[in-house]
């Protein structure tokens, strides 16, 4: 039975908690940006102020096994300090017995990272190139059956269980779906992904209209089963990005260099059919700014969509196109933006982008609900100061996306169960 952390009593309890903490670390291990960290600190102090102990548990990187580099004790000072208790490190997070049962409320523990053992995902590791497919399934079981002994004594340490990753709710690793089990009336969401799946359902289930979500990005194909499923959702759908260059040739357009997929043609012909069938308005660019080489310095051009030279690249959306989403942004109550309408890395072609973010924070204080995700339209608000001036900035690229595209995310799921 899922519990609420407001109403549970953590009191002389041990709450092992899932977080985020995959942080950057420069040359150094000094952490770059700890909003991961941050996002999380609710939920951890809201255990240690109702009298309860934490044990904290994550992964950082992708480690093919025990790898100093990835060691989550680079960042103990600093959540030490964020937390304002020393933070205690348990240096193998299958052999933290003792370090848990010793924890007084108010402790901390902090485990070893998760992914240092293959158990954590699921997945078997130095199997050779020539492996067959007899060995990979034999080694598959075995991680399999040893997963099973990996939660079992990760669960042993603690009294109740909290997810609070929900960049990492779309996998079903041991710490975010398979330790639920041993908490059947002792699991709950923490802060943090309760607002995220809230913020999801707002604009999946709950949508005031007019809705309208903005996609962009480079690849059609990495955002496919998104577009499929919100056209049953929204009154207009925005494709900008390089995404939209394999739709305008879809259509007889000439792109240029532009970034295209020539294999998914058929499937942008399809969505822009079923888009008229069910009466979506799918806006595409009109004009694109383009470049001849790809970078920051390159000369740049406007061109007609459909008529792009042979030598030029699209690099960015052109006024004439901005004005056509301005208007349809700003007559939305509900907005879901994911992905960049350019090459938002380089500053010449970002304005597009920019401008996407003035608008849906103009909506948004007009009042219309806002969540925006994925890593360069969450880059985009927050380096125009627009965090704060959205309804929500998901946290989860990844699992926000498959969200989107309809999927179950079992790191959701396990604790609703």
């Amino acid at each position: 039975m899922q519990q609420h952390i407001d109403s549970y009593d953590f009191a002389g309890k041990k709450a092992i908690v899932r977080v985020d903490f995959n942080v950057p670390l420069d040359e150094n291990f000094n952490i770059t940006d700890d909003t991961r960290i941050r996002a999380a600190l609710p939920t951890l102090k809201k255990v240690l102020a109702s009298g309860g102990a934490l044990i904290i548990m994550s992964h950082l990187g992708r480690p093919k096994g025990v790898n100093p580099k990835f060691s989550l004790k680079h960042i103990i000072g600093h959540v030490s300090e964020c937390l304002g208790v020393p933070v205690q490190f348990a240096e193998d997070c299958q052999a933290a017995d003792e370090q848990a049962a010793a924890l007084k409320p108010g402790e901390v523990l902090l485990l070893e990272n998760l992914r240092f053992y293959a158990e954590e995902e699921g997945k078997p590791r130095g199997l050779a190139e020539d492996a067959t497919d007899e060995e990979k399934k034999a080694a598959k079981a075995a991680v399999k059956a040893s997963q099973k002994e990996f939660v079992k004594k990760l669960a042993s340490y603690a009294d109740c269980y909290i997810n609070d990753a929900f960049g990492t709710a779309h996998r079903a690793h041991a710490s975010t779906a398979l330790i639920a089990d041993y908490f059947p009336q002792d699991k709950m969401f923490g802060y943090l992904m309760e607002k995220e799946v809230k913020a999801i359902d707002n604009v999946l289930r709950n949508a005031e209209h007019p809705f309208t979500a903005i996609i962009g990005g480079s690849k059609v194909s990495s955002k496919l089963g998104v577009i499929k499923n919100l056209l049953s959702k929204v009154d207009n759908l925005i494709i900008g990005g390089g995404m939209g260059y394999t739709f305008i040739k879809a259509q007889g357009g000439k792109i240029g260099l532009s970034l295209h997929e020539d294999e998914l043609i058929p499937d942008a012909l399809e969505i822009l059919a079923e888009a008229k069938e069910k009466g979506v308005n799918l806006s595409l660019s009109v004009a694109t700014v383009a470049g001849q080489e790809f970078n920051n310095d390159t000369p740049r051009q406007v061109f007609d969509i459909f008529n792009i030279p042979d030598d030029w690249e699209g690099m960015d959306a052109a006024p004439e196109s901005l004005e056509n989403w301005k208007k349809i942004i700003l007559s939305s109550k509900t907005i879901l933006w994911n992905g960049p309408v350019g090459v938002f890395e380089l500053p010449n072609f970002a304005k597009g982008t920019e401008a996407i973010a003035t608008y849906v924070a103009e909506a948004t204080e007009a009042g219309a609900y806002s969540l925006v995700g994925g890593g360069d339209s969450v880059a985009a608000v927050t380096k125009m100061g627009f965090a704060d001036k959205v309804s929500y900035v998901s946290t989860g690229g990844g699992a926000m996306l498959e969200a989107i595209e309809g999927k179950t995310l079992p790191g959701v799921a396990a604790i609703e169960a």
